[in-house]
């Protein structure tokens, strides 16, 4: 196994071990009896087989049609690199997600994501299983890695997931922070560029009548920025009251993990929480 992968999983159980020690990391308030399978197995199928087997066809169908151009990226610059993968990997997961939240058919393979009423790095992988086998950003990331790009995804994927992983903890790492006053010039530029606890936990909040939710936007992973650049962003230095799905009925645990294989009646027609006019049609 990797070494970053080792990195990550470090990092995934120190947030974990934070959790345990201040909030109970496996009963959480309101948490119901699938929540825990829910994590389990769409976590395990990420990491054991849908991201590795992406990255192995993406290999196969290089070599097979284009093996002219593997490793032909491997000389480029760090700064270059970098780009490329904030682009192709991190922005994409912006659109991936944004659209998610637009586009009822799609909303229902991301809802698992939104179903928990609570906020815990136990929800970083928790989605449904062919929401992230279509998933833009891990294609594209595995064309980087074919074009000779492994030797940074290694750091990249260090740095996003201790981001997103502190983004979805309870463990709120940010909030002593803003009340420290010669900070707050720092946290205003950290809090526009990174997520943090406060604008992702906004993300997750489960009433729109909240002034510290923002379910329509907020959508960024390892970058904020992209909300600040395209016109999502919400920052409040608040945490939402609640979190979880408001205005539709609970999701069996096969919709949450295979959907559309486990379909519910009408569940193409239900409303997409606070959808935007190109959604199929709008709830809030």
């Amino acid at each position: 196994m990797p070494t970053a992968t080792w990195v990550v999983i470090g990092i995934y159980f120190g947030f974990g071990l934070l959790e345990l020690v201040r909030s109970d990391l496996f009963s959480k308030r309101e948490q119901c009896t699938h929540d825990g399978i829910v994590e389990t197995i769409s976590t395990v199928m990420l990491l054991g087989v849908t991201q590795p087997s992406i990255i192995l066809f993406v290999n196969y169908l290089g070599l097979t049609f284009f093996p002219q151009y593997q490793g032909a990226l491997s000389g480029i610059s760090f700064g270059l690199a970098l780009l490329l993968f904030l682009v192709f990997e991190d922005m994409m997961q912006y659109w991936w997600h944004r659209a998610s939240h637009s586009f009822a058919w799609l909303y229902n393979l991301h809802r698992a994501h939104h179903n928990a009423r609570y906020m815990s790095m136990r929800l970083v992988y928790r989605n449904n299983i062919i929401y992230y086998a279509m998933m833009p950003s891990l294609w594209f990331g595995a064309a980087l890695i074919y074009l000779g790009l492994g030797w940074f995804y290694a750091g990249y994927l260090i740095v996003k997931m201790l981001v997103i992983i502190g983004a979805h903890s309870d463990v709120k790492w940010d909030a002593p922070l803003y009340r420290i006053g010669w900070l707050s010039p720092v946290m205003w530029v950290v809090e526009r560029t990174i997520s943090t606890p406060a604008t992702h936990h906004a993300h997750h909040g489960r009433h729109a009548s909240d002034p510290a939710v923002n379910y329509k936007g907020n959508y960024g992973n390892l970058l904020f920025f992209w909300d600040v650049l395209f016109g999502t962003a919400k920052i409040t230095r608040t945490y939402p009251e609640s979190y979880g799905v408001e205005n539709l009925p609970d999701a069996t645990l096969g919709q949450q993990l295979l959907w559309p294989i486990f379909p519910e009646n009408g569940d193409i027609d239900r409303k997409v929480p606070g959808a935007s006019p190109v959604a199929k049609s709008p709830a809030l």
